[in-house]
């Protein structure tokens, strides 16, 4: 609504010209422009970031000389080699401790018709920690466990 304000100068012609009344309009629109720019720039910060976040556990898996690929649906199960201090794996991409680990994996094996893993252990973590997670998978009724390793370098 426009607000009608008295001039400053007494209507009697003399000095300044008298203009009689003046409307002044308030600014009640709120300036969309300076929040575009921010959130673009939000935008292109997390487009940057968000691909540097998705990385896994670093490994470094035993080397294999014969391997027959796999064509089944992977559920893997990585075992860190500071599995001994933490008693976390990562399932998927996903960081689980050991304690519900079972449980965790009956929830992942409902949606898949082949109840095999496929255990990514560390070349430091020793047979007694693969075993034990080993134990746990079959706690949560998982029929095959395959060891994945990488290529040989040539």
């Amino acid at each position: 609504m426009p607000k009608v304000q008295q001039n400053g100068s007494s209507g009697s012609g003399r000095g300044r010209r008298a203009r009689g009344l003046r409307v002044a309009t308030s600014l009640a629109e709120i300036n969309v422009v300076p929040l575009v720019d921010v959130m673009l720039v939000l935008l292109i910060i997390f487009m940057v970031a968000a691909p540097m976040m998705t990385q896994g556990m670093a490994v470094n898996l035993p080397q294999a000389r014969r391997a027959n690929p796999v064509t089944a649906e992977q559920i893997f199960v990585t075992i860190p080699a500071n599995f001994g201090q933490t008693s976390t794996v990562q399932l998927g991409k996903e960081p689980v401790r050991l304690a519900i680990l079972d449980e965790r994996m009956r929830q992942e094996l409902t949606s898949h018709a082949d109840k095999s893993v496929f255990v990514r252990p560390d070349a430091a973590v020793t047979m007694q920690q693969f075993m034990t997670v080993t134990d746990k998978l079959k706690a949560a009724g998982v029929e095959k466990v395959a060891i994945s390793t990488r290529p040989p370098e040539r």
